[in-house]
């Protein structure tokens, strides 16, 4: 049982809404800078990591993780709509999204991108046993 109520002090804890502003202000920001061909999202956490100085400890991790998800999507708006890469994991988004964009569908291209995105960031851990997993790998 103790575990359970550590699940929901972390909870607790990540959903206080001065913590979801500082989540949000660092996917914004990070977003803008993921942008930027070359920034990748460990440069961005480098540049912005003086401004979580003068918060709590929790709301700068958030922030900082906020920041990475944000340049990591960051990075596949250039992919699909000028057909640069702004970092190694989007080369692959611009074959096909840069194409969706040139049909004059970049807005779903960049829906898929976003949704890929939180798909993975939420569910990207490479554990065999877990439902998720298993159900991608024996979908009958």
């Amino acid at each position: 049982m103790d575990i359970f109520a550590n699940v929901l002090l972390g909870f607790q804890v990540a959903l206080q809404p001065v913590n979801l502003f500082f989540c949000f202000i660092g996917v914004l920001i990070g977003t803008l800078v993921g942008v930027l061909p070359g920034l990748g999202p460990v440069a961005a956490m480098s540049l912005l990591l003086p401004s979580t100085f003068h918060v709590s400890p929790v709301s700068a991790i958030i922030m900082l993780a906020g920041i990475y998800y944000g340049a990591m999507y960051g990075g596949s708006t250039t992919s699909i709509l000028i057909n640069i890469p702004g970092e190694a994991a989007s080369v692959v988004t611009c074959l096909d999204g840069y194409q969706m964009a040139r049909k004059g569908r970049a807005g779903p291209a960049l829906g898929m991108s976003a949704f890929g995105s939180f798909f993975a960031g939420r569910n990207g851990h490479h554990d065999r046993h877990s439902p998720l997993y298993l159900w991608f790998l024996f979908p009958e």
